[in-house]
């Protein structure tokens, strides 16, 4: 039975994507945390709702329901495809293309677990994933979306030495990806072809400066080492 499956995806930046699929037991125990969450909400607001009687009782019935459909749904958006449970395990929700999870994409996913669940128990969600290659329930299946394990920030070794510098903007996975297809690339395109591009990013800007800028925030964003020069480092040790 297969627990875990790489899946690479080459992006239009000319970077390879690897992603580790999430497989049914991580995937299950990250279901149990939420589970348990939802039950402890509707544990501790049943009490005070229960003193109001009747309309108590259809204010349980609604955040029951809210909690059931909308839970994942608000969290997937939040934290970027991550629910608590997925936050504890240490996965998320992207699209079949490595992109970020949408609205719409969060919406189906999870609105289709009813078939996911027939007849009992996410059987038939279990049985699909098994038996899609890329480890997809129905509902993954309908919105295009997969389960990845949320890899470790990759160490990225550049060219420029110094100091890294925070983006000055909120960074989502595609501007991820367009970082490391610079950071990787970019010893091999002309100065002024860079230039260009940082140009891009930042056109208020000369085009030296705006290439040192992004230099910075690529170093910082990507895990690259800050004073040290990477190259010399890997011409000593062809040396060795």
């Amino acid at each position: 039975m297969r627990i875990d499956d790489q899946l690479h995806i080459d992006t239009p930046e000319g970077a390879r994507l690897s992603l580790s699929l999430a497989g049914p037991l991580p995937r299950a125990l990250a279901y149990g945390i939420d589970l348990a969450l939802r039950g402890l909400v509707l544990l501790v607001l049943s009490i005070p709702l229960m003193l109001f009687g009747g309309h108590g009782y259809g204010l349980y019935l609604l955040l029951m329901f809210l909690l059931e459909w909308f839970y994942p749904v608000f969290f997937e958006m939040v934290w970027q495809g991550r629910t608590p449970g997925k936050r504890a395990v240490k996965l998320a929700v992207v699209h079949g293309n490595g992109a970020p999870l949408t609205f719409n994409g969060s919406l189906v996913r999870n609105l289709l677990r009813t078939a996911d669940l027939f007849p009992i128990f996410y059987l038939t969600g279990f049985v699909v994933m098994l038996i899609s290659p890329r480890q997809q329930r129905l509902g993954d299946l309908a919105a295009d979306t997969l389960v990845i394990h949320l890899p470790a920030p990759p160490a990225i070794r550049t060219r420029e030495t110094g100091a890294g510098e925070a983006p000055d903007w909120p960074l989502d996975r595609e501007d991820q990806l367009v970082l490391l297809a610079f950071s990787e690339r970019a010893p091999a395109l002309s100065e002024q072809r860079q230039q260009e591009l940082a140009r891009l990013a930042y056109p208020e800007q000369p085009a030296p400066a705006a290439l040192e800028k992004l230099r910075r925030v690529a170093r910082h964003v990507l895990g690259g080492p800050a004073g040290a020069d990477p190259a010399r480092e890997s011409d000593q040790g062809a040396a060795r």
